[in-house]
């Protein structure tokens, strides 16, 4: 660090007295302009068009839409399916990844890292990738349909088993980084108490994990209920949640006033299930006393705890591992690379393009949205560092989550109805894709970025500017050297989901420059065995760039960088 650092470390331990620097209150508003900004232009407009679109007649709004909206039984029907496959998934996910999250937490063996980085895959792989490679599990001429006749593609069972696929990375990571910073002794003092195994864990380190379970399922319930990708491939025309039937009604029946009133209700949804999850997350910050996760972890003793790794290690090797190797065997079907082969050529007629520019165009994508979403939430995390923020700075922390549980079809939709006027007519501009792709890539560079934040001494910024040093140099000198691992954490996590967004960027990607999830949707929309087997081999390459930018991103990550 510089000589500033340097004097102000000596300042701090010297314990000589601080003088706050001024207007840190202004200064930290100042911070908040330009992704306070970014999200009315980019998301509060589109969104608010749309639904004015869709439930405005002749300049007067017609809120009876609603009622009739909801007095249609085939609606009440995807509302119901919605909420109780969001329930079960979740009950699911909770009951299979929780022994994960206690073998993550308290045990140390051989290959723990690359694991934890395998089991992540699943989460930040693309939902039509999710769903492609369940199809080719479950689906017709699937590997369960060509060993025992067994097809899941035409029942629930698929949607669920997928979806506790995509977020059983959610509550290890979530639940087990609680888990394994929680001092032991107290359990063990419990039982020394005369309390059994099973009444110390109930009475004292469930309570201790009850915020961090109710924050991991909340957030599994928020990703099930908005599930689109998923549910598009696996549920066919039988099944369909609130999200799909948005995208039928704006995009297949032409009915924005059904889509506006099916928005409005799932915003509703989200915003009451991120209120909770706030609620918990500073629950979990405020009430526990933690340890030093690196004492806490021992190598298993005994055959119960040894017969437990390994029925964790055989539920993720079938659950998480089996879909994505069928999915590149099937890639690999044909002989001679055949269908990768076939990715060069544009004779299908599906695209303007060879599907292999696909490749290109998303990573062009996703490196502008990452670095969006790099400013945009590096500025928001700054500007949330203090944990005394005032109820409006609080409150736009919660704002940003809204964009991964609000439709990403009505956002995308909205881009084109909205922003198509000067100055922000953008429909023809390539930089609509990547500003799509930034609002989902922003909560998770919050989420990262700001526990390591908030872990810098206060001090050694206040003593920097009592020194002289500049807001900007504080930040370079002070911060960014502390920060640095988790701000290349955060961007691994928005290359990844940038890659992968799906919901918006099927609408406003140009059929000249598609991208990889919207290239793979097209595809299995064609019948045809090439067009499928092009189907699995983009899918192949999709999931091994985000693989890949997961192990990098896992290979600096700190201890002290967030969960997502």
């Amino acid at each position: 660090m510089g000589q500033v650092v340097d004097v102000a470390r000596t300042e701090v331990r010297a314990g000589r007295p601080r003088t706050p620097a001024p207007g840190k209150s202004a200064a930290r508003l100042a911070l908040l302009v330009v992704p306070v900004v970014f999200f009315a232009l980019f998301f509060a407009y589109p969104v608010a068009a749309i639904v004015a679109r869709g439930l405005k007649v002749d300049g007067a709004w017609q809120l009876g839409r609603v009622g009739e909206v909801l007095a249609q039984s085939d609606i009440r029907h995807v509302l119901w399916f919605t909420t109780w496959q969001a329930l079960v998934s979740t009950a699911l996910t909770l009951l299979i990844a929780l022994p994960g999250a206690y073998v993550f937490a308290r045990f140390d063996f051989r290959g723990k890292q690359v694991l934890r980085a395998v089991i992540t895959v699943p989460f930040v792989l693309p939902t039509v990738v999710v769903g492609t490679a369940f199809l080719a599990l479950v689906g017709r001429g699937g590997l369960l349909d060509e060993l025992w006749g067994v097809r899941l593609d035409t029942t629930v069972w698929a949607i669920l088993l997928a979806h506790v696929f995509f977020n059983y990375a959610v509550v290890v990571r979530t639940v087990g980084g609680l888990w394994s910073q929680l001092d032991p002794r107290q359990e063990e003092a419990a039982r020394v108490l005369g309390a059994s195994r099973l009444a110390a864990w109930r009475k004292v380190t469930l309570p201790a994990l009850g915020p961090a379970v109710a924050a991991a399922a909340l957030m599994v319930f928020l990703f099930t209920f908005t599930s689109f990708g998923v549910v598009q491939i696996l549920g066919g025309p039988t099944f369909a949640t609130l999200e799909v039937e948005i995208y039928r009604q704006t995009s297949e029946i032409f009915d924005l006033s059904t889509a506006a009133v099916l928005t409005m209700i799932q915003f509703v949804a989200v915003g009451a299930i991120l209120a909770v999850h706030a609620w918990t997350v500073r629950r979990r910050e405020t009430a526990l006393r933690l340890v030093d996760a690196s004492v806490t972890a021992r190598r298993p003793r005994g055959a119960g705890q040894w017969a437990l790794l390994a029925a964790v290690l055989g539920t993720a090797a079938v659950l998480l591992v089996l879909p994505l190797a069928v999915l590149v065997q099937r890639s690999l079907d044909a002989p001679g690379f055949a269908y990768y082969k076939a990715l060069t050529s544009d004779e299908s007629g599906v695209f303007l393009v060879p599907p292999i520019e696909a490749v290109g165009n998303s990573l062009q994508y996703a490196l502008a949205a990452t670095a969006l979403a790099l400013l945009i939430g590096g500025l928001a995390a700054a500007a949330l560092t203090r944990r005394d923020a005032g109820r409006l700075i609080r409150g736009f922390d919660a704002l940003l989550m809204l964009p991964l549980g609000v439709s990403a079809v009505t956002v995308g939709f909205g881009f084109l109805i909205a922003l198509d006027e000067p100055p922000l007519d953008l429909r023809s501009s390539w930089i609509l894709v990547p500003l799509a792709q930034a609002l989902v890539g922003v909560p998770f560079v919050v989420r990262t970025m700001l526990p390591v934040l908030r872990a810098v001494d206060v001090r050694l910024r206040e003593a920097a500017a009592v020194l002289g040093a500049s807001p900007w140099r504080v930040w370079r000198e002070v911060d960014l050297p502390m920060v640095r691992r988790a701000l290349l954490v955060a961007a691994g996590f928005a290359f990844a989901v940038s890659l992968g967004e799906f919901g918006a960027t099927v609408f406003i990607a140009r059929p000249d420059n598609p991208t990889l999830p919207v290239a793979v949707a097209r595809l299995l929309g064609r019948a045809g065995e090439l067009n499928y087997g092009q189907a699995m081999a983009l899918s192949t390459i999709l999931m091994v760039v985000c693989a890949v930018a997961l192990l990098l991103l896992e290979r600096i990550r700190t201890d002290r960088t967030g969960e997502f």
